[in-house]
């Protein structure tokens, strides 16, 4: 379908029928020019919100006339009068038109051209009705913008979930839950950035377009350079990046910004996500286990306002130590497992029990027993728990820990059955990462598309000495979905990845 703007060469083509309101509207366009009303003239000056209308109302900031804009969301008539409701992004406030006020024209264009989604600026002064409500009296309005589509139905919100994704401004406009949920995660994030600040950190901002895929084992998205006639690859990760600027001398960088990574979707995955990567020298996993536990509790009181949130049917507990557990006595403590179940002759048998199969046929013990913890026990951690010892093999930046050499001086830390975050003392023997990208070779000809590439330029960066270091990621999606109480990654992301129409 299409239809006709002011000028009849003009068409805004639509995949969907209109409706009959909206041809309404449509018509009334015209009307309204041939009478000198224009449907989307230039700015009027706004110097207040709806909030401020009630906040000052009976104060010494009390103001004679405010002036306000914003969307009309209701419109009530009463012979000579009209009570509406305006919404503008601090909140809404009901507006009091009266005929004897405004005057016969003004009273004219709103009963004959306004319509609820329309953009209006207003002027007037505030009262208290009889019931007690803070309104605004109008003495002056003008038409801002006019809307060609009616709002869906005000009892009932926008419920179509897959037209919440797809028309998001939709979706903020009726569903007052969407917007306080996006509002929550630019205060969560604002908060990590001060809290990253305050503790000497610098935020920088690493390459999109890698000529080499790397800083996570993830299958990536391949694009072209037509002047260099190149092929590069969306970024899964800034990790190797952020790690070159700790060799030249930054020693505490962060960055919050998207990933990509060409992988299935679900309600924790998104193929365009954002991470907060951090990296600091001179410290190791272990203490940064406590410093990401003291910024999260930080983001919690700055975003929240408490150290407890619904999340399902959980109470998530932030405000506990977070307990830490090695991968290990997870599987016994947690996954139900005894220790004669896990041992170098009997673990073949428990996989084949739980139907968990290895896509590596000479994989070892510690992969193994990794595999049955993403079985078994990885959904059960609720409450916000460190997960330690990964075996090495899956852990190809990490360097080794001191104790044993076949295990990651790594963390994850899991909340509510989700990974929200990875940390590790980084690989900095430029010997041994050499060789940990030539297995991930190996492991990629034998069929792993998620397996590291090789990159020779940070090995060579590494070679100028990269200092004892610890790196974390942070998802902030994922810890978006926790704050609001929110099970799918669509709802914390204003505009998901789609499959096309």
């Amino acid at each position: 379908m299409a239809f006709k703007d002011s000028s009849p060469e003009v068409l805004i083509d639509h995949e969907h029928e209109l409706s009959d309101e909206t041809k309404v509207r449509i018509a009334k366009v015209e009307e309204m020019r041939g009478e000198g009303v224009e449907p989307w003239p230039a700015a009027r000056e706004v110097k207040n919100t709806c909030q401020q209308v009630v906040v000052q109302f009976g104060t010494q900031e009390e103001q004679k006339s405010y002036m306000i804009s914003g969307r009309l969301m209701s419109l009530r008539w009463h012979g000579k009068t009209a009570f509406a409701d305006l919404q503008d992004r601090s909140s809404r406030l009901q507006l009091y038109f009266k005929k004897d006020i405004i005057g016969e024209n003004l009273f004219g264009i709103l009963k004959k051209f306004i319509d609820i989604g329309d953009i209006l600026w207003i002027q007037g002064s505030p009262f208290k009705t009889k019931m007690g409500e803070i309104t605004l009296e109008v003495k002056e309005f003008e038409l801002l913008s006019k809307c060609l589509h009616p709002l869906p139905e005000k009892f009932h919100g926008l419920t179509d979930t897959e037209k919440r994704y797809r028309q998001r401004y939709l979706d903020l406009i009726v569903n007052p839950e969407s917007k306080e949920k996006f509002i929550r995660r630019t205060l969560l994030v604002r908060s990590m950035r001060t809290f990253l600040d305050n503790h000497g950190f610098l935020e920088v901002e690493t390459p999109m377009l890698h000529p080499i895929a790397g800083g996570a084992t993830a299958r990536p998205f391949v694009t072209h350079h037509n002047a260099y006639d190149t092929d590069f690859y969306l970024r899964i990760a800034p990790e190797l990046y952020l790690k070159r600027l700790i060799v030249g001398g930054l020693e505490r960088v962060y960055e919050i910004n998207r990933n990509f990574r060409n992988e299935g979707v679900s309600t924790k995955h998104n193929p365009e996500f954002t991470m907060c990567e951090f990296y600091m020298a001179n410290h190791d996993y272990l203490f940064i286990m406590g410093f990401v536990e003291e910024m999260l509790r930080t983001m919690m009181l700055e975003s929240c306002g408490s150290l407890k949130v619904p999340f399902g049917d959980h109470i998530l507990d932030f405000g506990l130590s977070f307990k830490r557990l090695s991968i290990r006595d997870s599987v016994l403590e947690i996954g139900g497992l005894q220790e004669k179940d896990i041992q170098e002759k009997t673990i073949d048998a428990t996989l084949k029990k739980y139907t968990v199969k290895m896509a590596n046929k000479k994989a070892s013990l510690g992969e193994k027993i990794f595999a049955l913890f993403e079985e078994l026990v990885e959904h059960k951690l609720i409450q916000p728990t460190f997960i330690t010892d990964f075996p090495i093999e899956v852990s190809p930046l990490a360097k080794r820990d001191s104790q044993n050499p076949n295990i990651a001086a790594r963390f994850e830390l899991f909340i509510a059955g989700m990974e929200l975050s990875n940390g590790f003392n980084e690989l900095n023997d430029p010997f041994d990462q050499a060789e940990r990208f030539e297995q991930q070779l190996e492991a990629h000809k034998a069929g792993n598309d998620e397996a590291h590439q090789y990159d020779a330029d940070y090995i060579h960066a590494l070679e100028y000495a990269l200092p004892p270091t610890v790196g974390v990621g942070i998802g902030i999606d994922r810890l978006a979905m926790l704050l609001t109480n929110t099970t799918s990654i669509k709802d914390v992301i204003l505009f998901p990845t789609l499959k096309k129409k």
